[in-house]
């Protein structure tokens, strides 16, 4: 049984989703037939590294909101954060781009540590406030991933795996994918957004149940 997961690394609600769908999973009583696979998405491919903005700012200004409205959006979903068990920390957040960040997760499927990136790079991201487009700081990754730094940084300084990157974008469109996180389960159930555990579960049961009937 499949399940490919498209997301962004600077989406709060896709590690919210990461978190939700993983307590959902450790109930599934097949949990061990199960195969997950990353898929690049990003939100805003235009988006460049604005290291001197803070992320409450850049909110409102995308939005056409204010930084009051951008300040108290960001408390809610540090709130719901808090629990699915993770801390975020807009504070220190870097407004900055995640193309280079999706191509380290592809290299990482490559050698069977897509989810391991994943973890990593949220964590990265929305707790320590890790600039996800400098390419220094995504090497520093690579031991706490599992890859090799040497590697690794000779990927990041060429166009390697750029292609990988964008057939992943060009599919979500022709799905009709317009946001993350967004789940698919063995292609047949599509599931969009951080949905609650249960959510997940029942869509679990329900698609490996089918998966079963049809063999």
């Amino acid at each position: 049984m499949k399940i490919e997961i498209w997301s962004d690394i600077c989406c709060p609600f896709c590690y919210i989703g990461k978190r939700k769908f993983e307590k959902a999973l450790s109930q599934f009583e097949h949990r061990d037939k199960v195969e997950v696979e990353w898929y690049s998405f990003e939100l805003d491919q235009g988006m460049k590294t604005e290291s001197g903005k803070n992320i409450y700012d850049y909110l409102a200004e995308r939005k056409g909101r204010s930084r009051e409205w951008s300040e108290k959006m960001h408390e809610q979903v540090t709130a719901i954060a808090k629990e699915a068990g993770l801390n975020y920390n807009f504070d220190v957040a870097v407004v900055s781009g995640s193309f280079d960040a999706h191509r380290l997760i592809q290299y990482a499927k490559t050698k069977g540590k897509g989810d391991a990136a994943e973890e990593s790079l949220f964590k990265a991201y929305f707790t320590d406030g890790m600039d996800i487009s400098d390419l220094a700081s995504l090497i520093k990754l690579a031991p706490e991933i599992g890859l090799d730094a040497m590697e690794l940084s000779l990927i990041l300084k060429s166009e390697i795996f750029t292609e990988e990157v964008r057939e992943d974008e060009k599919r979500a469109a022709r799905i009709g994918v317009n946001g993350v996180p967004f789940f698919v389960l063995d292609n047949k159930y599509a599931i969009s957004g951080a949905q609650d555990p249960e959510t997940f579960l029942e869509a679990l049961r329900s698609s490996f149940a089918e998966t079963v009937l049809t063999e």
